[in-house]
């Protein structure tokens, strides 16, 4: 069974149409304000198929560039916010791959959708999971991606290698997932799905 098929009856076939997570637990009297405001987005989750000898299936992640207004210096998934002319969530995820990291649309299977989150910086972000086929190749952004790294889903569904921390934002309490891989902590929003795709993949895939 291909690793597409193994990933399907676990995700969602269509992208939901509301928010219905959030990394900072919001409550019921901010997170609909807070939501309408926020602006539309989607990242590609990219699953690569590696070898069980090697650790088994892979997630690729960027790391953006110091110089970024935004988010300088984190760990995410590639992509972006969504432009008037994308008319679905893999429209906007596949043209921000491609940007920042050259991985060509025609290399992704889209395999799914997990739920939306909203980002306590005002995004309404649509994760998309696509397996990516052999052949791809990376060419990265450099004014906006420093880095692009895979580390083993196995390794990131393991309950024991995340952390909940909390910290002061905006002048409100927020708690938020860590991962340490190595030099890289994933964390906030980025982490969350992480945990997300995670809690939809507790079964074993097949060698």
């Amino acid at each position: 069974m291909s690793l597409v098929d193994q990933f399907r009856p676990r995700l969602l076939a269509e992208p939901p149409d509301r928010t219905l997570h959030d990394d900072y637990h919001l409550t019921d009297n901010h997170a609909p304000i807070e939501a309408l405001a926020a602006m539309r987005a989607a990242v590609l989750i990219p699953v690569i198929a590696r070898d069980v000898s090697l650790g088994g299936p892979t997630l690729l992640f960027t790391r953006r560039t110091e110089r970024l207004a935004r988010h300088s210096g984190q760990v995410s998934f590639p992509g972006g916010r969504t432009d008037p002319s994308d008319l679905t969530p893999v429209e906007t995820a596949l043209r921000e791959t491609m940007e920042e990291t050259g991985i060509d649309p025609s290399f992704v299977t889209v395999a799914g959708y997990l739920d939306r989150y909203l980002t306590g910086t005002g995004f309404d972000i649509q994760p998309v999971v696509g397996v990516l086929s052999d052949g791809f190749a990376l060419a990265r952004n450099e004014a906006e991606v420093a880095e692009i790294f895979e580390v083993p889903l196995s390794f990131l569904a393991d309950p024991a290698n995340r952390q909940r921390r909390t910290r002061e934002f905006a002048g409100r309490q927020r708690s938020f997932y860590s991962i340490t891989y190595g030099a890289h902590e994933i964390w906030g929003a980025t982490a969350a799905i992480v945990v997300n795709l995670a809690d939809r993949l507790k079964e074993p895939f097949s060698p």
